[in-house]
């Protein structure tokens, strides 16, 4: 444990911001998982709802520095590269 009182109070930010970001983390995943499962099922109108909901999750996720840029983007254009094909 740390003793000094700065080094207590980035203990607690660091707790808070890795519960924070591990949340964004997990909603980017499930959102993934669901346009795979509905790419695989060829429902088009939930694969552009979700494929636009996951890139504003994904664009966020950049913006607060949880995730990096190039790691959105080639997310983003995968997933929107498997959607084309089946519409």
């Amino acid at each position: 444990m740390p003793i000094k009182k700065s080094a207590q109070k980035a203990l607690r930010q660091t707790h808070k911001r890795t519960l924070v970001n591990r949340v964004i983390k997990v909603n980017i995943v499930d959102l993934q998982k669901k346009l795979e499962k509905a790419i695989s099922q060829k429902k088009n109108s939930e694969v552009k709802s979700l494929l636009s909901e996951l890139a504003q999750a994904v664009d966020k996720a950049v913006k607060t520095n949880v995730m990096k840029k190039n790691t959105a983007s080639r997310m983003k254009s995968r997933l929107q590269k498997a959607a084309n094909k089946i519409s």
